[in-house]
């Protein structure tokens, strides 16, 4: 059997990558999307170029039916899970004193109260997984990756509720380690600059690269192949969370 991946937020940019390079290494992919159902075909159709049994499922993650519709269709068609990335979230920009309660709301619904759905719900599956093919020893089964933010640890300006979120995932994967553990392994990443909001300037992408100290910004592969590494070779990785922004993090 093939192992098993679930990559939310899967349709475009990083999740759209991960879900190819797990498709790449052997994995069948999940491909969770909420809106954007010809992008979520045309990431599933290449995972199928690269082997994979991909199928796209949708779902709405700020809302608790939308994660719940999530878990019951993977549950339906796997019994077993290899690995959940929870990549979606948002970032909405809203200066600190125009942030609504409705806002602030739906930016921790789904960067924070969806993966610990999705990761409760899914719990059985992973426990149910075999990654002995992997390597991993034997009581280790399935492992989860949350995308943590450089943002969790240094806020970023208009984007307060955003950054709160970040900061609550990453004390999720640290939770989740010292919980789950050893039958299932939860790792984090924290991506920098690996692909531009939309609404970034040339200005503003030019001044963020100038302080990175390898002087470039990343790229959604540099994710995609972590996320890799965490899942098929790292097995005694967890509880951490590994930054991949190019030494941004490190600055003063």
């Amino acid at each position: 059997m093939r192992p098993r991946a679930v990559v939310t937020g899967a349709a475009r940019r990083v999740g759209r990558q991960i879900a190819l390079t797990l498709a790449r290494s052997g994995f069948d992919v999940a491909v969770h999307f909420r809106g954007s159902r010809a992008d979520a075909e045309e990431t599933a159709a290449g995972c199928r170029v690269a082997g994979a049994d991909a199928w796209i499922v949708e779902a709405d993650l700020a809302t608790a039916a939308g994660c719940e519709a999530l878990v019951a269709a993977v549950s339906a068609r796997w019994d077993a899970l290899h690995v959940l990335v929870n990549n979606a979230s948002v970032f909405d920009a809203v200066p600190f004193d125009e942030i609504l309660a409705e806002d602030w709301d739906r930016v921790l619904a789904i960067n924070v109260r969806a993966p610990f759905l999705l990761s409760r719900g899914l719990l059985p599956l992973l426990r149910r997984a075999d990654a002995r093919p992997f390597g991993a020893p034997e009581e280790q089964h399935g492992v989860v990756v949350h995308l943590c933010d450089i943002g969790g640890d240094r806020p970023v300006r208009g984007h307060a509720h955003y950054s709160v979120s970040k900061a609550g995932i990453a004390m999720l994967v640290k939770a989740m380690a010292v919980e789950l553990a050893p039958a299932v392994r939860t790792v984090g990443i924290a991506p920098g600059q690996v692909a531009w909001p939309d609404s970034y300037s040339p200005e503003k992408r030019a001044a963020i690269t100038r302080r990175i100290p390898l002087g470039r910004p990343g790229r959604p592969e540099d994710v995609a192949v972590l996320v890799r590494f965490l899942a098929t070779e790292a097995h005694y990785l967890n509880g951490v969370i590994v930054p991949v922004d190019g030494g941004l993090a490190a600055r003063y």
